[in-house]
């Protein structure tokens, strides 16, 4: 439902009033128990919901967002408004509507007496499946339903692929306890009877090829009576309930917080602590992008690189120690701050590390920079050929630096290598662009107290052990020995 409303929607809405006293926050605050389905705050947040997610050691599946609402009541604007602002994450957004069942050609007769507001018109079979396999972290093809011909189109479908969250939309999506069973979250949009039929009248007469009479009876004999029966009724099971729907902009937000706390970064910043990603935003996934393009030029790929590279660098800063501080300024008062750590040194794994020291070094003026070479034989084997360290590092913090943590095999010797040096483990942050999942917990486990920054953790290692998707030998490409 765009946002953007008519006249008469203004006007209606404007008629109902604000009425902020439906946004409760005791549902932040506190943790209700099952039992609070049945109170009268239209905004709250159950904890109970989420328990699918809470378990770290669980394996990564998408959270599952239910929302649902009497007909035109705004569910696609929430829908919408969630998408947008939880951009960093892969969405996939499910419509109830997609999965209506096609008509015979004796209901297609008397189409004027069919109930398309019944549970019985929808293939919940289907879209069980439908959630069963995203949740798996497969594909899948979504029927698209014409609602002029009342039939599903036989040669096109929607391609949905493996996500972080799924949002199941419909009117009905909470009255199989089999769909709402697969949701760790579940929002109710309410929004004025009138409103929604005015809304309605405009959709089905513009966008379904429909006249106002039709729209009319259809309300009255079908529409009206399935909301008393099934729609409102299952108010009751809804975790959030959000007055005038898309209108409400501080309940709207608050979903997304909380969405983004269950959320983290990743379930590996929930397994591990010391795992920290850098806050994603366009830009970041813009710059991903093109450098994971493989016809990038150098020239490009060198200078997205060195941005995200800094970025990760600004970021892994952050985590060291401070000392607190007072200036005064111009204007002559007093400005308390900190000051930066003094024994800091970075140490680069040739070759690729390399690529990461002119952004340390623009960061940090005069900073120390060692080197450390470790040959690679597979994936098996590997041999600390060269290291050339600053004399005191054992006083220093070290940010070692390598773009790609894959195996995490090297990074766990030239760890070992510091370590042996005197560096405390908790001293060393370890920063690069992409991360494998294989490759944090191969050094987490091993070295549970030092620091992971990285801008993005991938999917996978592949056969051959590379990231996947990755972007490629990441040291050919920057230095342009990849032809």
């Amino acid at each position: 439902m765009p946002e953007d409303s008519n006249a008469i929607d203004y006007v209606m809405e404007k008629a109902s009033g604000p009425h902020f006293s439906g946004l409760r926050l005791d549902g932040l605050l506190s943790s209700p128990s099952k039992s609070s389905v049945s109170s009268p705050s239209h905004f709250r947040l159950s904890n109970s919901s989420f328990s699918a997610i809470d378990d770290p050691a669980a394996p990564h599946q998408p959270f599952v967002i239910g929302v649902t609402g009497g007909t035109a009541s705004g569910k696609t604007t929430v829908c919408d408004m969630i998408i947008q602002q939880l951009h960093d994450h892969r969405i996939v957004l499910v419509n109830q509507d997609s999965f209506y069942r096609g008509l015979t050609s004796e209901e297609l007769e008397h189409v004027q007496e069919y109930n398309f507001d019944h549970p019985d018109a929808f293939d919940t079979e289907q879209l069980l499946h439908c959630v069963d396999t995203l949740k798996s972290g497969q594909p899948y093809q979504i029927p698209i339903y014409d609602f002029k011909t009342h039939q599903r189109k036989l040669d096109a479908f929607r391609q949905v692929n493996a996500c972080d969250v799924i949002i199941l939309e419909g009117i009905l999506v909470f009255h199989d306890s089999r769909v709402r069973d697969l949701m760790n979250m579940k929002i109710f949009v309410d929004t004025d009877a009138d409103v929604r039929l005015a809304r309605r009248i405009r959709r089905d007469t513009v966008e379904r090829g429909r006249d106002v009479d039709s729209v009319l009876e259809q309300y009255a004999k079908f529409v009206k009576p399935a909301f008393d029966d099934f729609v409102l009724p299952s108010k009751k099971y809804a975790d959030v309930i959000i007055p005038r729907g898309g209108d409400n902009h501080v309940a709207v937000d608050l979903i997304v917080q909380h969405i983004h706390t269950k959320l983290g970064q990743h379930d590996l910043c929930k397994i591990y602590p010391n795992v920290f990603v850098i806050e994603s935003t366009f830009q970041i996934r813009g710059m991903h992008t093109l450098i994971r393009e493989k016809d990038i030029s150098k020239h490009d790929f060198v200078f997205y690189s060195d941005r995200l590279i800094r970025l990760v660098v600004e970021h892994g800063l952050g985590h060291l120690p401070f000392t607190e501080k007072q200036v005064v300024t111009p204007t002559g008062s007093v400005y308390s701050g900190v000051d930066f750590c003094k024994k800091l040194c970075g140490v680069s794994v040739i070759r690729s590390g390399e690529s990461m020291e002119n952004a340390l070094r623009a960061c940090c003026k005069g900073i120390k920079i060692g080197k450390i070479l470790i040959h690679r034989d597979g994936d098996n084997g590997m041999q600390l050929i060269y290291e050339k360290l600053p004399s005191d590092i054992s006083e220093r913090h070290v940010l070692l630096l390598d773009p790609v943590l894959g195996t995490g095999n090297s990074a766990n010797q030239a760890i070992e290598l510091l370590i042996q040096k005197g560096v405390p483990e908790a001293q060393i942050i370890f920063l690069n662009l992409i991360s494998a999942p294989e490759g944090i917990h191969c050094v987490c486990k091993r070295f549970p107290k030092l620091k992971i920054v990285t801008s993005e953790i991938d999917q996978c290692l592949n056969e051959e052990f590379r990231v996947i998707p990755g972007l490629g030998e990441f040291g050919d490409r920057y230095f342009g020995t990849d032809e």
